[in-house]
Parts: C-alpha cells; sequence; structure tokens
C-alpha cells in the first residue's frame, strides 16, 4: 500500500524538507512567546500604574477638619470677612502640596476655579487683601505662606475672600444664609467636596460661625 523510499537521494530530500519544517515551527513559536511576554508585562505595567492611580485617588486626598466664617457687619444684614477651611491629609497619605491644589467653587455669585496664591499675590492680612481667582493658606501661626505642603508636621488653613467670585461681592459679600459647595482638588486629582451653610443670623462682629 505504501511505497517506500529506497532511493539514497530522496531520503535526504524528505529529511531537509521536515527539518525546514521543523526549524519554521520553532520560529513561530519563538516569535509567538516573545509577543506573549511583551504583551504580558506591558499589561504588568499598566496594572500597577492604573492601582497606583487608583490608591493616590483614594489616600492622597485632602480632608477637611472644620469650616467656619468671620463675622463682620451685622448691622449690614451680616456678612463673613473670611472663610476658613481647616485642613489636614487622610489617613495614609503621603506629603499633598497645597500651591499644586485647585478648588472648583460654585456659589451665589456663579462658579469659579480658584488656584493658590503665594505672598506675592496677597497685599495684606486679610483674606480681602488675596488676589481674585486664587485662596490663601495660613499656617498654624496664622500667616500667609508661599511653602504650603501636608505633611502631618504643620497645620494649614485655606483662606477663602467672601467677596471674590462665586462667593459674592465687594457690595453683596457672602453672609447670611448663603450656601457654596466647593471641590478641593489635590495634585493626584483626589476631590474633597465640601458644603458651605452660612447660618440663617449672625450675632456678633468678629465672632466664628460653623459653615
Amino acid at each position: 500500500m505504501f511505497e517506500s523510499i529506497t532511493n539514497s537521494e530522496e531520503r535526504g530530500q524528505v529529511g531537509i524538507g521536515t527539518l525546514i519544517v521543523f526549524i519554521a515551527m520553532v520560529l513561530v513559536a519563538a516569535i509567538a512567546a516573545g509577543v506573549l511576554i511583551n504583551t504580558a508585562g506591558f499589561l504588568q505595567s499598566q496594572a500597577e500604574a492604573t492601582g497606583q492611580e487608583s490608591t493616590d485617588l483614594v489616600s492622597e486626598r485632602v480632608q477637611v477638619t472644620s469650616a467656619v466664617g468671620i463675622v463682620t457687619d451685622t448691622a449690614e444684614n451680616g456678612n463673613l470677612s473670611e472663610i476658613r477651611i481647616s485642613v489636614s491629609g487622610s489617613p495614609g497619605s503621603d506629603e499633598i502640596d497645597l500651591s499644586e491644589t485647585t478648588i472648583q467653587a460654585v456659589g451665589p455669585n456663579g462658579q469659579n476655579n480658584l488656584i493658590f496664591a503665594p505672598t506675592a499675590n496677597i497685599t495684606g492680612d486679610t483674606a480681602t487683601d488675596i488676589e481674585s481667582d486664587r485662596f490663601g493658606v495660613r499656617n498654624s501661626t496664622g500667616s500667609f505662606v508661599d511653602d504650603a505642603v501636608i505633611n502631618g508636621d504643620e497645620q494649614y488653613t485655606i483662606v477663602l475672600n467672601p467677596q471674590d467670585t462665586p462667593f459674592g461681592t465687594a457690595a453683596e459679600p457672602f453672609g447670611e444664609s448663603d450656601e457654596s459647595s466647593i471641590d478641593i482638588v489635590s495634585p493626584s486629582s483626589a476631590t474633597t467636596s465640601v458644603e458651605l451653610n452660612a447660618p440663617d443670623l449672625f450675632s456678633n462682629d468678629g465672632e466664628a460661625v460653623r459653615l
């Protein structure tokens, strides 16, 4: 049924053909293995990067410990001279640079994105001295600072101007019964949302009211 190959030259040709097929299969397998290894390495790197970003979004977050307003002009329907938001790092967070942080705010006077104000952009010691569209940061001594990095060693307070957009205007600052919502976005894009709700009635000039 089967024809046997008795010619030595024919047997050699068959052997060479088999060898070529074998080498081709080995090359294809090697290339496929290389592609799989490269793909696996890429996927692993991407997974690690995604995992780190997800971790940062949870841990590298600014934590708000209190929000108060400083009352002025109770005789003039009640207004605030400053909005103070005390902040710290969330548990397990690394250093958070407040100078690289942004604040997205919505209030009675519209909406605005606020950026950090270095001392060169603050003309005095009060919130109304902060340049428009910016926020200031005070340290534990109450001084405005340029280097504001949350690291557990220092307490910082974000200071907002109640006369600036979106909180109010010079003629009608943020005051009694006013509401605002802000999102504090850290350098890692982790977001902390805060609702500011002023009391319906202020009692005394200079008092701090919880927002």
